[in-house]
């Protein structure tokens, strides 16, 4: 196991610079204030849905090393709110102050060859893989593992970058979309149901992981949320040591969440985010503490807060399809006291585009998901 440097403790009043500017790290900066710390994020464009909450917001290139340092010496700690953050940015800025996850864990976890490798390495049950540089290595690879998908080793999120090869007649219209380069083959899992485990570590070695979340995708991308998940104490135990392992092992520091598939009693691990997760948005209003506040208190050094479920949750994404007819009925959505709006400030709704998500509590998993439901239904 990796060990963490010391590190004091980075208290409130102290000023915590985010690397990225989507809704990940607008929510960051939500939990950051609410605690009382100051918040400076480095964005590619202005008025983003961090820059609008945040108390300063950089515009510039995350590729500009001269302008990360510079932003770098004005901050107290550093984190990113995406794992597509160029390696040499994080290490550049960590020579000015502490950079989370780690450049380690970064590496890993934006490049999906490295994290199969890793997992394969460790002894992590997941899929069988195999990488491959063009059609020819993919012809070849497909005569052991069909059917399966073919995904862009770096960039690809939310079904973007994949494709599905179910006979050799996928084989060619396949290649074509990876456009080249290199790639990854997994072979598709019968599944019975997916899951997530977020874990977090802070920068005091300290770890801990919230109660699994079960997820419904829809096109490759998250859809529904629910929690408690009802995986089995065994499954749970088996998922919550391997989060453990995976995160020691990267030496990650921070929120890390692991994607699972569960097949007749068996986990395997789909993909891993060195970051808080779509899947646990519920934890703000499911869980003691939410994901964003932990993965604050993780990388300033301080104790991290409970994770007990404290309701029955569910969380619903909200796309930018539901746009289509015009704005929608936020007063109708909003008729049902049990259920809460979260938006996340994008100028534009396109299609596949997560604007927002909804969050519902009630007595049983059933009834918070239709509440959910039922309220992006009156969106339209």
């Amino acid at each position: 196991m990796n060990s963490v440097p010391a590190m004091k403790k980075i208290l409130p009043g102290s000023k915590i610079g985010i690397l990225g500017s989507g809704q990940l790290g607008r929510m960051m900066t939500v939990a950051a204030k609410q605690m009382g710390y100051r918040v400076h994020v480095f964005s590619s464009a202005a008025d983003s849905p961090t820059g609008q909450l945040a108390d300063m917001e950089v515009v510039g290139q995350l590729d500009d090393l001269d302008a990360i340092s510079r932003f770098a010496q004005g901050v107290d700690v550093m984190t990113v709110e995406t794992e597509n953050i160029p390696v040499d940015t994080l290490a550049t800025a960590a020579e000015f102050c502490p950079a989370f996850p780690g450049k380690d864990a970064l590496r890993v976890c934006q490049n999906r060859n490295f994290e199969k490798q890793f997992l394969r390495e460790n002894g992590i049950p997941t899929c069988d893989f195999q990488t491959v540089h063009s059609v020819e290595e993919l012809k070849a690879a497909c005569e052991r593992l069909m059917p399966s998908i073919l995904k862009t080793t770096q960039g690809g999120y939310d079904g973007k970058g994949q494709a599905v090869i179910r006979s050799t007649e996928d084989v060619e219209s396949a290649w074509s979309e990876m456009k080249g380069g290199e790639a990854i083959l997994e072979q598709m899992i019968d599944f019975d149901f997916e899951f997530s485990i977020v874990g977090a570590r802070s920068s005091t070695g300290e770890v801990t992981a919230y109660p699994s979340i079960r997820n419904e995708h829809s096109g490759g991308i998250l859809d529904i949320s629910t929690s408690p998940s009802g995986l089995s104490e065994e499954a749970e135990a088996e998922g919550r040591e391997i989060v453990f392992k995976i995160m020691n092992e990267l030496n990650s520091v921070g929120v890390l969440t692991v994607e699972f598939f569960y097949r007749r009693g068996d986990v395997l691990v789909n993909e891993i985010a060195p970051r808080p997760h779509n899947s646990g948005h519920a934890t703000i209003e499911g869980n003691w503490t939410s994901q964003f506040e932990q993965h604050i208190r993780a990388v300033c050094g301080i104790s991290l807060g409970a994770v007990d479920l404290i309701c029955t949750v569910a969380m619903a994404n909200v796309m930018g399809d539901i746009w289509n007819d015009g704005t929608p009925d936020w007063a109708e959505m909003l008729n049902d006291p049990r259920t809460k709006l979260h938006l996340y400030g994008k100028e534009a709704a396109k299609i596949g585009r997560k604007m927002g998500h909804l969050t519902a509590v009630a007595d049983t998993v059933e009834q918070a998901r239709n509440l959910v439901v039922e309220a992006r239904k009156r969106m339209k």
